[in-house]
């Protein structure tokens, strides 16, 4: 006799929790999955931008390089004051502009009235703009009796301007043009006004009014570093400038013996320059760099980096915007 069979109605509600199951398991998969393919897209695209900056990092190194051999393959007396050099190297075009240091004015040699002359033409009243020229004065002379070269002019000025007791405390030379902050009375905008046209790395109080850019020549004038005297055509150069062919305008006469004349005023090329440096990929990332170098002969290495710094987007836009100005301003071909 067979007995009956069982019946399977009991069983329905477990496979309903074991499908259930299942799909939570797949749509964690699925998740996981979509997550995992973000984070290798991420980490590709990221390895690509890293990369693309060692790239980049190398491209502007041998820019220096290149610069500094094209100002080192000529005698010093023949070295050009300003210029460019191009090359398209790793998917990229990159340029540096180098131009000498003596563009900018030396906060460690620059006289007295060529400072007062600079904040002048930044809107500083007259008075006031001779003030923090006697206060930046102040502040990089050495102190009485740390050594010699404190002249009595300067040492007055020390006296009027901080006191006796600050007179007593020069601080030495600027180590960096951002150390003008520390002098006391400047005004934060003013200082950061004054920055784009000061250094401390050429080295000598005379100023190039060939590479000068229009407010630095303003603040030359204000000083009565014989401005007027300077024919316009001076500015208007194309092509590099070679200090020898300059030293030889001055001996020869024109445009050159005005300058030579000017108190303040050089046009023979010195032994630091600027490099700016743009790299541009042709997939429209750019990267650049600004870099002052020291030529000179220090055994095993032709030239010294004093300053170096990555340019930001702003600036990379501004080479991007105005390069013929550029090129009319230094004497810069492209």
């Amino acid at each position: 006799m067979t007995g009956a069979r069982p019946t399977r109605a009991g069983r329905g509600p477990e496979r309903g929790f074991i499908l259930v199951t299942v799909l939570w398991i797949l749509a964690a998969l699925a998740a996981f999955t979509a997550v995992y393919a973000v984070y290798v897209s991420d980490t590709a695209s990221a390895s690509a931008v890293r990369t693309q900056t060692l790239r980049a990092d190398g491209l502007v190194v041998a820019a220096v390089e290149l610069a500094a051999l094209r100002l080192l393959s000529v005698p010093a007396q023949d070295r050009p004051i300003s210029g460019e050099v191009r090359f398209r190297m790793g998917e990229a075009n990159v340029s540096a502009r180098f131009a000498d240091e003596a563009a900018r004015i030396d906060l460690n040699s620059a006289a007295l009235p060529v400072l007062a002359g600079l904040f002048q033409v930044l809107g500083v009243p007259e008075q006031a703009a001779k003030t923090y020229a006697a206060s930046i004065v102040a502040w990089r002379t050495p102190a009485r009796g740390s050594s010699a070269g404190a002249g009595s002019a300067a040492s007055g000025s020390k006296t009027s301007v901080l006191g006796d007791d600050e007179a007593a405390k020069g601080q030495g030379a600027f180590a960096h043009a951002a150390e003008l902050a520390r002098v006391p009375g400047l005004p934060a905008d003013v200082v950061a006004a004054a920055l784009p046209y000061l250094t401390v790395y050429a080295g000598r109080r005379e100023v190039n009014p060939e590479l000068a850019g229009p407010v630095v020549r303003a603040a030359l004038a204000k000083a009565g570093q014989g401005m007027d005297d300077i024919d316009n055509a001076t500015f208007a150069n194309t092509g590099e400038s070679s200090g020898a062919a300059k030293a030889g305008d001055d001996k020869a006469g024109g445009d050159g013996t005005a300058i030579a004349g000017a108190s303040g005023l050089t046009t023979v090329a010195g032994d630091t320059a600027r490099v700016t440096v743009r790299v541009a990929f042709d997939n429209g990332r750019k990267q650049g760099a600004e870099a002052v170098i020291l030529l000179r002969d220090f055994g095993i290495d032709p030239y010294r980096v004093l300053l170096w710094r990555d340019l930001s987007w702003r600036e990379l836009a501004d080479l991007d915007a105005a390069p013929a100005a550029w090129r009319k301003t230094t004497g810069g071909r492209p």
